[in-house]
């Protein structure tokens, strides 16, 4: 799983490699293209595709889409799993909160992160500057071209502060010899996400609600993805990442970004929760943003994502790897709910659940493998605990939402390794309703949040279709219902906030970065830490340390290629 790398990949943006993408990305690869044969608009087309094509170039050991390593694992919601924590034993140093500078070798998976975000970078640079030489009349779409590669910059570049909070911002007018005297600290915190912010305006300012070719960017994923930005800006941290305000006007900007967006009609929650997470509903009306994927398109594999490609059961016959990504006992307790179908906010983790008799939120049998429940859907294919390769150590429970069936004509299986045609979503609409109702909730107007996490709420209750067993009966003891106005403090607004969210988009990666926006990760994962390892012994040395775990180390070749100028992230 080792790739030969190069030093640095901040100076690539003399020549683009092409891969084929779905939608408007199908494109036939033909080489290469450089600055010598990118003078006409046909060609500079290419170079925009290349640019949506580079947001998605990531493998199992360099994630740039699916954070299920930095996100899940890092969190209370998901172990490594695998055959046992020497099995790719990098993100074992992950999951224990376990990265010292002597360990931040190429075997990691943050270095390859950090390239693969800056060739991406590098391919939107490329393709605005060339773009940029061209009048309106030569490339009449080139306003929309361009808001559509400001947009994928601003994507790379808010992962990785999102990633490694401190980082080098590449722009379209750096010379080579600029990039090499560009400091990681150039920027304070709360300029560089303005810096970013830029981007996303740009793009709102220059791109239609609605373009013609699906996967593009659009005004309103703009607009989604600026008020994300605005929200992460809005939980103001010192430089040991502690929480010390939360800025209003940023709240109220997420507000009205948001309200663009769910005004405009464009976008609905999909009406079933598992349309999410299936084959044929790819940029269905939830999908605000998505990385695009494709199959039988041409080339030999198709372009097909492996990121979770380690993460299928590996007991089972169809599948044979590997078992990673499993949820937590804590996860799983979770989704219990009370006597009022709501979560059990001071008591869900005192005991193991037991889903043969206790009340659930119905999300858990579309996120968690459970013994005898159908799998990915299927009646016919109950999941079973032999399919589990560790469960000595992991437990028995399985990662299902970005796996798809092997009879999936999505579904590609090159060695013991998987891949998929699924799209990856960035921002779903639920994520736009939950936004919003966070601002509201740390404004003081609660009362407006509750409406918003209870569509989510009501959409989780309606999706029981497809997770019921072969006799038509649920699997599980379903009771969940929507919040009422009694006691709807802001205090109890925020943990139904925070609950909704985790519960939402569980194993989808989000969490970890939850937690630390929220300036809540030390207390939550040092206290998730101490119960679970009374359940699973590999956690017995993990801890989170405040000031430095918030956020990944900068990776030493990069510090030793800028001979010094990148600066190391505290604690590290």
């Amino acid at each position: 799983m080792k790739k030969k790398i190069l030093s640095s990949h901040l100076l690539l943006t003399g020549l683009l490699f092409f891969a084929s993408c779905s939608d408007f990305l199908e494109y036939q690869p033909q080489g290469t293209l450089s600055t010598d044969n990118v003078s006409t608009p046909e060609n500079a087309e290419a170079l925009v595709t290349a640019a949506y094509a580079g947001i998605g170039n990531d493998e199992m050991i360099g994630p740039m889409t699916s954070m299920w390593v930095y996100g899940s694992v890092r969190s209370d919601d998901a172990y490594k799993g695998g055959g046992g924590v020497a099995d790719v034993a990098d993100v074992n140093f992950y999951e224990q909160h376990n990265l010292t500078q002597a360990q931040q070798g190429d075997g990691f998976m943050h270095p390859y992160t950090w390239e693969n975000f800056y060739k991406a970078i590098s391919r939107a640079n490329f393709a605005i500057k060339t773009i940029s030489t061209f009048s309106e009349e030569q490339f009449p779409l080139k306003q929309i071209r361009l808001g559509e590669l400001r947009f994928l910059r601003g994507h790379s570049h808010f992962m990785m502060k999102m990633l490694f909070k401190k980082i080098p911002f590449i722009t379209e007018n750096l010379s080579s010899d600029d990039i090499l005297k560009t400091s990681n600290e150039e920027f304070t915190n709360d300029q560089l996400w303005d810096k970013i912010g830029e981007d996303f305006q740009f793009a709102m300012d220059n791109l239609p609600e609605t373009q013609a070719q699906v996967g593009r960017a659009s005004k309103l994923s703009a607009a989604a993805y600026l008020a994300k930005l605005r929200l992460y800006q809005a939980y103001e941290q010192d430089d040991l990442h502690k929480v010390t305000n939360i800025n209003k006007t940023r709240l109220q900007q997420v507000i009205d970004l948001t309200q663009m967006v769910i005004s405009s009609g464009k976008y609905s929650l999909q009406p079933d929760f598992a349309e999410n997470f299936l084959d044929g509903f790819d940029n269905g009306p939830e999908s605000v943003f998505a990385i695009q994927y494709s199959i039988n398109d041409g080339t030999s594999l198709g372009r097909i994502s492996t990121v979770t490609g380690l993460n299928y059961p590996h007991g089972a016959p169809q599948y044979g790897c590997c078992g990673f990504h499993q949820p937590t006992q804590n996860l799983a307790n979770a989704f219990g709910t009370d006597a009022n179908g709501l979560p059990k906010f001071d008591t869900f983790n005192s005991t193991e659940i037991d889903f043969k008799t206790a009340t659930v939120d119905p999300r858990v049998d579309h996120t968690i493998g459970i013994d005898g429940h159908p799998y990915k859907y299927n009646a016919a294919l109950p999941f079973s605990n032999s399919w589990v390769r560790d469960p000595g150590v992991y437990g028995y429970f399985q990662s299902m939402k970005e796996q798809q069936l092997a009879d999936c004509g999505c579904y590609k299986k090159e060695g013991p390794f998987i891949g998929t045609s699924k799209n990856i979503d960035i921002i779903r609409y639920a994520d736009v309703l939950l936004f919003q109702a966070e601002a509201y909730i740390e404004l003081g107007q609660q009362a407006a949040a509750m409406p918003l996490i209870n569509q989510v709420r009501e959409r989780a209750a309606k999706s029981t279709n497809r997770t019921k067993l072969a006799n038509g009966n649920n699997p599980s003891n379903y009771l969940i219902k929507p919040y009422t106005a009694g006691n709807w403090t802001q205090d109890f607004a925020r943990k139904a906030l925070q609950w909704e969210r985790r519960l939402e988009f569980a194993m989808e990666s989000p969490r970890f970065f939850d937690l630390v926006r929220w300036g809540i990760a030390e207390p939550t994962l040092n206290a998730y830490i101490a119960k679970e390892k009374t359940r699973r012994s590999h956690l017995n040395g993990a801890k989170f340390t405040a000031g430095r775990d918030e956020y990944l180390p900068i990776p030493q070749k990069e510090i030793n290629f800028t001979k010094g100028l990148y600066k190391q992230n505290p604690g590290f």
